[in-house]
């Protein structure tokens, strides 16, 4: 009879609680070398943090992006890229985003800080604010452009941005088409399965966001809900062969909720990226 109350009434409120109180405030840091032959020598053990799905707003603290901020500068990142999803809502909590800003602006990149648009930041009145927003803060807001990353020997590597996919107005073949097949060239994009649009062009390294690992995941299943452009990439490091060179794409589970302020098996993420050739 004990066993049975506790299937019945304990194990559903302990997994609630868990779930809505616990794994959203929790963070995942993954640590992943990133190996290739392009990588120039000035770039060897270049350090780049990933965040991603922050979705600021009433379930996400100032507190808590305090702690993100802090966790962020205690990595020591070389560069910083943030993939998309700022604000849950962006036309909305007009104090929140200023008191927000102030703390985004503690993050510190001495090789630079790089941002894409997300669908949320496209939506909701983001469209008109978000890249000024994110530029008072230091980062560079890349909409479907390319800028070289220079190290202190004069080596470089590219990181290229194009917009978001559902919301946006991405140009891939205007953004990629110049890219140079012996350069490093990473890739900022929310949503992860535009790959297919990417592999005929050089891009070695994408960095996507946009699928949050699923938000909820069952054991032995995996998510139960995908997104829109994250269903056949969801979270983690896959290789892909393009057409002109094999490329690496990285899903980050983001570090926010949205719909639900639930996350399961499935703890918001930085991503710490080490490059080596």
């Amino acid at each position: 009879m004990c066993a049975i109350f506790l299937i019945i009434f304990i194990f559903p409120l302990v997994t609630y609680l868990y779930a809505f109180q616990f794994e959203p405030k929790s963070l995942s840091i993954t640590w992943t070398d990133i190996k290739n032959s392009n990588i120039p020598e000035g770039f060897q053990g270049v350090k780049i943090v990933q965040f991603s799905d922050t979705h600021f707003g009433p379930h996400f603290s100032h507190k808590q992006q305090q702690m993100l901020v802090d966790q962020i500068n205690e990595l020591k990142p070389d560069i910083v890229v943030f993939t998309g999803d700022l604000i849950d809502k962006f036309g909305e909590y007009a104090s929140e985003r200023k008191d927000s800003q102030t703390i985004l602006s503690q993050i510190h990149a001495p090789l630079g800080k790089y941002a894409v648009f997300g669908n949320h930041d496209r939506g909701g009145g983001g469209g008109y604010l978000y890249k000024q927003y994110m530029e008072e803060v230091g980062f560079t807001v890349l909409v479907n452009e390319t800028k070289k990353i220079k190290a202190n020997n004069g080596d470089y590597i590219t990181i290229s941005g194009l917009d978001d996919f559902l919301l946006g107005k991405p140009k891939v073949q205007q953004t990629l088409q110049h890219l140079r097949e012996k350069d490093f060239n990473i890739l900022l994009v929310h949503e992860p399965d535009v790959i297919e649009k990417v592999l005929a062009y050089p891009v070695d390294f994408q960095l996507s966001g946009h699928s949050h690992g699923g938000q909820v995941q069952l054991p032995f299943i995996g998510p139960i809900i995908t997104t829109s452009l994250a269903n056949q990439y969801v979270e983690g490091l896959y290789s892909i062969q393009g057409k002109m060179k094999p490329l690496q794409l990285y899903v980050n589970r983001g570090i926010g909720t949205t719909r639900m302020p639930f996350r399961f098996f499935s703890k918001p993420e930085l991503s710490v990226f080490s490059l080596k050739n």
